[in-house]
């Protein structure tokens, strides 16, 4: 199969990607491409290339294309990525929280997330059904302390009442850190 981008290095281009690869820090993408570049010029196949930096035979197309298109620069910048778009608005959100914080409907003790999503499309506050994950991690995200008595959607139903000590990793004995005996008196010289 013939290649259709050909990727010839100028002597400024080279001596660029000679400078950049031989920094003490630079993105490893950006590092794969200038060594993309500068194996594609010295003739070696898309395989013996792939092999040399074990990345994949479409990042190295891509890279010569981008290279053949666009120039240098083109070719190792990386392109923003946009992500996926939010489920939720603020407002969205807030009624959320609200509903959270409010009592639980009959015959529930506590609220759940998929009964939260439910109440939001019920409510028509959504227009599609979302996933108890998307709740969870909305809440995480505005709720500030999700483990105190007093937060609505996650309260505690039984409290600790036997009197017991509660044990905490604070409380607990360092494995790294050991106890020695020491001596009240110790012999200091004092002059």
């Amino acid at each position: 199969m013939t290649k259709k981008y050909i990727v010839t290095l100028e002597d400024e281009e080279q001596a660029a990607l000679n400078i950049l690869t031989r920094k003490g820090k630079i993105a490893v993408r950006r590092l794969a491409r200038a060594n993309i570049l500068r194996m594609a010029h010295e003739k070696f196949s898309d395989r013996e290339i792939a092999t040399a930096l074990k990345i994949s035979i479409a990042t190295i197309e891509r890279t010569r294309e981008k290279f053949v298109l666009g120039g240098l620069d083109y070719a190792l910048k990386e392109d923003p990525r946009t992500g996926a778009p939010r489920k939720m608005d603020g407002k969205q959100e807030a009624f959320l929280v609200a509903l959270a914080c409010s009592t639980p409907p009959q015959g529930h003790s506590c609220w759940t997330m998929q009964l939260l999503a439910d109440k939001l499309l019920e409510r028509e506050v959504i227009e599609q059904p979302l996933s108890a994950e998307t709740i969870r991690l909305a809440l995480k995200k505005k709720i500030s302390s999700p483990g105190c008595g007093m937060s609505g959607a996650f309260q505690r139903s039984v409290l600790n009442s036997s009197g017991a000590w509660r044990t905490c990793w604070t409380c607990m004995p360092s494995r790294i850190i050991q106890h020695f005996p020491w001596s009240v008196s110790m012999n200091v010289r004092t002059n």
